[in-house]
């Protein structure tokens, strides 16, 4: 990506963002939220916008009648059910008798972005949630009893739907979503540390990869890294999205005027891993419907609009790079490796070629 240069501030720390959440008024809005990170860190001008994405944490309290928190729900219910010996029955009809409530949280996405620099990732981004504590529903449900006591911890006849100002406790109020690393990002230093997970897992597998050959029809071989010579420098496909940005005609533009990076960072098969899913912060007012079409043809539609708006400009060089690598020889007749993990090595690269076009 284009380098350029940042201001030189130093990331803000989480600890200090949720300092100025606590500090701000229930109800506040996202001009108030972007103002008082604006002021809360020296050389940074924040804005903030918010998603239509409703959620409810599983994070739940025992209530009294007049709103007295009595316990965190599934801890609570557990103690319970252990006091009826596990019968399911028994407290569900103890329960019934009682007047105590559930209490739930409510919320939507919301981010704040601050420009550190003029390259497509010079900013910092902070997720948040803008959530709301209602009074839910009864502590069981009242007309049929729960079987199961996973059911029971996970209150099924609470209706998500029907949260009424009458039954706010609380907020809303902003809150940091996310693991202490993923909810404040500078995102060229977390397109950096991407970029450099991908290519030591790469590099990882090297010593495998330099065992794998292309048997072809005739008894030829070819190593697999002469056959994927750019398998080792592949750029994974969040730094992707940039590069393309910067090399599009939107580069003059912000990334974050136009989408949120919902980052994900979590263990898969005993590995980190670090992605991020674009959210638009400005959907189209008109859909491409689908109709009677099936998804073959609403893919092939949308990437007619795609060329059409030639998002490829023609002095993008890794296009240059691209062509080439499309006509570099393959063997030709029947071909195959010598064994199923090179196969799936050499599937898994002529995939990820397939998504950079």
């Amino acid at each position: 990506m284009t380098e350029s240069a940042e201001i030189p501030a130093i990331l803000p720390a989480a600890a200090l963002v949720e300092t100025i959440l606590s500090q701000l008024p229930s109800g506040a809005s996202e001009a108030t939220l972007a103002a008082a990170l604006t002021d809360g860190f020296l050389g940074f001008s924040f804005s903030a916008a918010n998603l239509d994405d409703q959620y409810w944490r599983a994070a739940r309290s025992v209530l009294t009648v007049d709103g007295t928190r009595i316990a965190e729900y599934r801890p609570w219910m557990k103690a319970e059910l252990a006091k009826d010996n596990g019968d399911i029955a028994t407290l569900w009809r103890r329960l019934q008798d009682t007047d105590l409530q559930i209490s739930e949280w409510h919320g939507n996405s919301v981010y704040a972005f601050a420009p550190t620099g003029s390259g497509a990732a010079g900013y910092v981004q902070i997720s948040l949630g803008r959530e709301t504590e209602w009074r839910a529903g009864p502590i069981v449900n009242p007309s049929r009893r729960t079987w199961g006591e996973e059911n029971l911890l996970d209150p099924s006849w609470i209706s998500h739907d029907e949260m009424s100002d009458d039954k706010v406790l609380a907020g809303p109020l902003y809150r940091l979503l996310g693991r202490a690393g993923s909810s404040v990002v500078h995102v060229r230093s977390f397109l950096a540390r991407r970029a450099r997970r991908e290519r030591d897992k790469r590099e990882g597998r090297r010593p495998k990869l330099e065992r794998c050959v292309w048997v072809g029809s005739n008894g030829t071989q070819t190593p697999f890294l002469d056959l994927q010579p750019d398998y080792l420098d592949f750029a994974p496909r969040e730094v992707r999205i940039f590069q393309d940005w910067e090399y599009s005609s939107a580069r003059n533009a912000r990334v974050y005027e136009h989408w949120a990076l919902d980052i994900r960072d979590y263990e898969h098969k005993d590995e980190r891993e670090i992605v991020f899913i674009t959210r638009p912060l400005h959907l189209p007012a008109e859909k491409l419907e689908a109709g009677d079409s099936s998804v073959h043809v609403l893919m092939d539609r949308t990437e007619a609009i795609r060329a059409s708006l030639r998002l490829a400009l023609p002095d993008d060089p890794r296009q240059q790079s691209l062509s080439q690598s499309r006509r570099r020889k393959r063997p030709r007749g029947r071909t195959r490796f010598r064994s199923n993990e090179c196969a799936r090595h050499h599937q898994l690269a002529h995939e990820q070629a397939a998504g950079h076009k």
